[in-house]
């Protein structure tokens, strides 16, 4: 007879219980050592760079004798490289109550070499908010998180850099879409020929790493979500809830480069969305178009230009270089200032 048919079911909770009290105390053990440590490199930092000063030769001595005496009595995490790590941790973050315990060391070793602060402030905000791993802030870095959030599509960049270092900023598209979109994640840069159906299995299989793409307040609702309207059957590719924006997010997926025709039927899915799926108490449905490509014209002179909960978005199969990002945005932004002086024309 099995063994486990009989323990009683409520020794089983029991077990269950205490197995949870001990992942949680093992958790906090974890985070109040790791917030110890970097206290401790932090002070480390500061002891090094006060005896230091301007001594530069002198530094290198030092650094040479800490390390070989510090590894000798505590092992390994003290070579020099370690230490210059630390002197350079307490000449970036020199306030010491600013230092946020939900960080380890690995996370600071990256915000340490970020020399825009609020930069910086910004990755830091969003690694504690959104509880990143280091491997995800890594990526976040890497793939100019930051700086496509500023170059939003329907505000200036100023008015987006201080709204997104504000500690309540406004609850607006703005602020959560971004323009492109990196999909690195999905290793689709070899192959050009794959389907839109294609597509979305990849982000469904890679959701995870879609939702941290998607930023702020994304939960997964649906793929090929169907609506029915006059005995008709129209499926959408994929559907999340922003609890931020308080508002469904409806994606129609594009392999290909934008059309009129894209643009109105995802136009027709969010006016049915907010028909037959919104709730009262829902913010209206956002439209989010991901493409391969968009001309500047489909945008001027469509519905995009005018609807505030219409978006069009291009995706990019690779992680760009800073020169190639830095080309993609100052295109949107031109796009974006052109669109804008057209409307205080037209008004």
């Amino acid at each position: 007879m099995d063994k486990q048919k009989l323990i009683p079911i409520d020794s089983i909770d029991v077990y269950q219980s205490i197995r949870d009290t001990l992942a949680q105390a093992r958790t906090k053990a974890y985070s109040a050592i790791n917030s110890a440590m970097v206290e401790a490199y932090w002070e480390i930092g500061r002891q090094i760079d006060s005896a230091v000063g301007d001594r530069a030769e002198y530094g290198k001595g030092l650094l040479k004798y800490l390390s070989q005496s510090l590894t000798d009595e505590f092992g390994k995490g003290f070579t020099e490289r370690n230490l210059q790590a630390m002197r350079q941790f307490y000449r970036v973050f020199n306030i010491p109550h600013t230092l946020c315990a939900e960080l380890s060391w690995s996370h600071y070793r990256l915000l340490m070499k970020i020399e825009d602060e609020a930069r910086r402030e910004f990755y830091i905000q969003e690694s504690v908010a959104a509880s990143w791993s280091v491997r995800q802030l890594e990526r976040q870095i890497n793939s100019f998180f930051y700086e496509r959030l500023l170059a939003t599509q329907k505000s200036g960049r100023e008015s987006v850099r201080n709204e997104i270092q504000s500690l309540e900023p406004k609850v607006t598209p703005d602020y959560i879409l971004k323009d492109p979109y990196i999909v690195e994640f999905l290793d689709l840069k070899e192959n050009r020929d794959y389907l839109e159906s294609e597509l979305e299995q990849a982000l469904i299989d890679k959701m995870q790493d879609f939702l941290l793409e998607l930023g702020k307040g994304f939960s997964f609702v649906a793929r090929q979500k169907r609506i029915t309207a006059d005995g008709d059957h129209y499926y959408i590719d994929l559907v999340f809830y922003n609890y931020i924006l308080k508002c469904f997010v409806v994606i129609d997926l594009k392999t290909g480069k934008l059309t009129y025709q894209d643009i109105g039927q995802i136009d027709f899915y969010v006016r049915l969305f907010d028909d037959k799926v919104k709730q009262a108490d829902d913010n209206p449905t956002i439209g989010l178009i991901l493409c391969a490509d968009k001309g500047e014209s489909i945008v001027k002179y469509s519905v995009l230009a005018d609807k505030e909960n219409l978006f069009a978005s291009r995706y990019m199969p690779f992680l760009p270089t800073e020169e190639e990002l830095k080309r993609e945005l100052e295109h949107e932004r031109e796009i974006i200032e052109r669109r804008k002086k057209a409307l205080g024309e037209r008004e």
